[in-house]
């Protein structure tokens, strides 16, 4: 588990100084994500030929084909839409969130949802009024943030781990 966070944080300190770099890595490794998905896709649909569904499954494998292409053989130009659908994501979360901590309004520690789903909307806010240009670099600090944030977690498991053992 130390080696874990050891390598998670190196990786994000790298990736926070080179955010356009881990931006190209991270576009591509969702490019190979969407080819190697859409391969097993084309091949499932063809071992199940009679089921009812093999248009649908043959479309959804061939247009995971169509985008893994893309987003490898031109990253950046990859990056934009990529960077638009976590945008969204982080809005979507942030509202969520912002209507379970009012749901629970009444409890304790309430507040603190409220603050992660008004944090969740204002970087989609942010990330989306950066758009195009903040396209080759937000995925790249995003990916070091968590990162260190994960390998940071993964030192503290660890500790506690050898505490426990000891």
């Amino acid at each position: 588990m130390a080696v874990l966070a050891v390598i998670c944080i190196v990786g994000g300190f790298l990736a926070l100084l080179n955010p356009f770099g881990a931006t190209v890595f991270a576009v591509t490794l969702a490019g190979w994500v969407f080819l190697i998905q859409g391969v097993i896709q084309v091949i499932h649909a063809f071992r199940v030929r009679d089921w009812s569904g093999f248009i649908w499954s043959l479309g959804i494998g061939v247009l995971s084909l169509l985008v893994g292409v893309v987003l490898v053989a031109d990253p950046l130009a990859g990056a934009i839409p990529l960077t638009l659908l976590v945008a969204v994501l982080f809005l979507a979360t942030g509202v969520a969130k912002t209507m379970f901590a009012l749901a629970l309004r009444p409890a304790s520690g309430w507040v603190w949802v409220l603050a992660s789903g008004l944090v969740s909307v204002v970087l989609g806010v942010m990330i989306l009024a950066g758009l195009p240009a903040t396209a080759t670099t937000i995925l790249g600090l995003l990916l070091g943030i968590e990162l260190v944030s994960n390998g940071v977690l993964f030192l503290f498991v660890a500790l506690g781990l050898r505490r426990i053992g000891s």
